[in-house]
């Protein structure tokens, strides 16, 4: 069992860690104190645009500062943590700065996670207080965390950005005093994991080897002072925060543009009104764009690089972003728990459409094994495990989960399938485990059933990913009925009573009488998954 007060930690070896920092990959700078160097060297630079909210480092740095002795005002201490729920606002940035500069330590959520994803993240990081926008798109955030504190009571301070109601205001927080020094390899926040089983793991993740990953990705993204990036996704998500995204683009002394949503009408005005040179988006986002493109009255000329990543870009599909859109496709492969790969801007542009990258750094160790852990030779598709500056060597507080994800020489085993190409670089094949990339969200498939299985009209269920020419995966549940079959429609609805994000609603559900078993009446969730998809296919190519 996980003892959730224990504060997390992320270590590597002794020889490691010295190596890194000899070679200039760690370079001992916090968050907090890189907001400072910033500031002080270009005060009035507008650093994030935020609907018409315009804030320059210098408005950054004092509002961060303001915020970080409010949250210490709270009674909350250095170390403890802190769940932010913030969407694509300009507030996103003086909280988790705030909470930087004050020791704390964020637990980033999406705007769509509810009440069951919620509840867990405050239960397994320990946290002592949540930090919510009061609404979007029509939803109220404050009767949600409220939920929440009623079910985890450690959770004693609820903020709220915006209109509070009886919640602690953000702009409320104030205080005075000297803010506490912060050890830059020290865990600065912590990230959810896809992940492949259950609940997702929390990945913590250091100052000095996250600021690392992205000051790495700014320089090979040729990022500079004069640099636009255009936030589409949620800011929580590892792509649009490092690769290089909002904090590589604010280490470049860019401008980050934060946009509500991704969509081609809210993004193109803000790209033609901001001049935005780059920005990243999951593969549907670029098929959507790419269509629209064709008659936008915006002038989208400013835009250089597009990004793309947390799904597979289909070599077709990406051979159509320049001719649609007149700028360069950079294909992005990587994952939160570390390792990032890029497509470089001025590489061939057969690189560009058919590999995912190379890695960040030459000290990015890649391993690609057969099933029983042996080296393929390149070219061949195997099981893709990493150890590197900025790639974990745990996750927080799940000894099981650790003892399956990493080696006892501490690689991660991504979970990924990849052939490796002349010059390192990566050509993802899928995944090796039970997890849906739908539009670039991971989704456990135990998580779902688990859910499925409390309805009590489901026997038994399963859950799988099928191929989607939008979403690149979408999910589908095999339900197998308890007396009466209940309509998909009842399925779906009691998936979004459980407090789920709507992105783990399955897709389709599909009724079946019953699922293959052995001889002894057993058959493993791996192979009825695959089973059923093989057939579920199979009849779909037969129609």
């Amino acid at each position: 069992m996980a003892d959730e007060s224990q504060p997390p930690r992320q270590t590597w070896p002794e020889d490691f860690a010295r190596r890194y920092r000899e070679k200039g990959y760690w370079a001992g700078e916090s968050f907090g104190d890189m907001l400072r160097r910033l500031a002080e060297a270009h005060p009035d630079r507008i650093a994030v645009v935020g609907g018409e909210t315009r804030l320059s480092y210098g408005d950054l740095l004092a509002q961060a500062e303001r915020a970080a002795h409010g949250f210490l005002g709270l009674g909350l201490a250095p170390g403890d943590r802190v769940i932010v729920q913030i969407p694509n606002i300009a507030g996103f940035f003086p909280a988790v700065f705030g909470l930087f500069l004050a020791g704390l330590i964020p637990v980033y959520a999406l705007p769509a996670h509810r009440q069951t994803e919620l509840a867990h993240f405050a239960r397994r990081s320990g946290a002592k207080a949540l930090v919510v926008a009061d609404r979007l798109d029509g939803f109220d955030y404050r009767p949600l965390a409220r939920m929440v504190r009623d079910e985890v009571p450690e959770l004693r301070h609820l903020v709220v950005i915006g209109q509070a109601e009886g919640l602690i205001p953000f702009d409320s927080l104030q205080g005075s005093g000297p803010l506490p020094r912060v050890d830059a390899s020290s865990v600065a926040f912590m990230q959810i994991s896809g992940g492949t089983t259950g609940l997702s793991k929390l990945i913590p993740r250091t100052h000095d080897d996250y600021i690392y990953s992205f000051r790495e990705s700014a320089a090979i993204c040729g990022l500079d002072e004069g640099s636009v990036y255009l936030c589409a996704l949620p800011a929580a998500h590892n792509f649009p925060m490092s690769s290089p995204g909002v904090f590589g683009t604010l280490a470049a002394g860019g401008r980050v543009v934060m946009s509500p949503n991704p969509t081609p009408a809210t993004a193109f005005a803000l790209i033609e009104r901001e001049r935005v040179t780059i920005t990243g988006l999951v593969p549907p986002l670029a098929l959507l764009w790419m269509q629209a493109a064709a008659n936008t009255p915006h002038d989208l000329s400013s835009l250089k690089i597009l990004q793309v990543g947390g799904a597979k870009f289909t070599p077709e599909a990406a051979a159509r972003v320049k001719p649609a859109l007149g700028c360069t496709l950079q294909q992005v492969f990587g994952m939160a728990e570390g390792l990032v790969n890029y497509t470089r801007p001025d590489d061939p542009e057969d690189i560009i459409v058919n590999t995912q990258g190379r890695p960040i750094s030459g000290d990015d160790e890649v391993l690609i094994l057969d099933d029983s852990g042996q080296p393929v030779p390149d070219g061949t598709p195997g099981h893709l495990l990493t150890r590197g500056p900025y790639t974990i060597r745990a996750y927080h507080n799940e000894p099981a989960a650790n003892a399956r994800s990493f080696t006892p020489d501490g690689f991660y085993r991504t979970g990924d399938i990849v052939k490796r190409l002349p010059g390192g670089y990566l050509s993802v094949q899928g995944r090796a485990g039970d997890h849906i990339n739908r539009a670039g969200e991971k989704i456990s498939a135990e998580e779902i059933e688990d859910h499925l299985l409390a309805h009590p009209a489901v026997f038994d269920a399963a859950v799988v990913s099928i191929p989607d020419a939008f979403l690149g995966e979408r999910s589908c549940a095999f339900i197998v009925p308890k007396g009466e079959k209940p309509k998909p429609v009842e399925i779906k609805a009691f998936m979004r009573g459980r407090g789920l994000a709507e992105f783990k609603v399955p897709d389709q559900v599909v009724f079946v009488t019953e699922f293959a078993t052995t001889a002894v009446g057993k058959v493993s969730r791996n192979t009825l998954r695959a089973e059923l998809r093989a057939r579920y296919l199979e009849e779909e190519a037969a129609k």
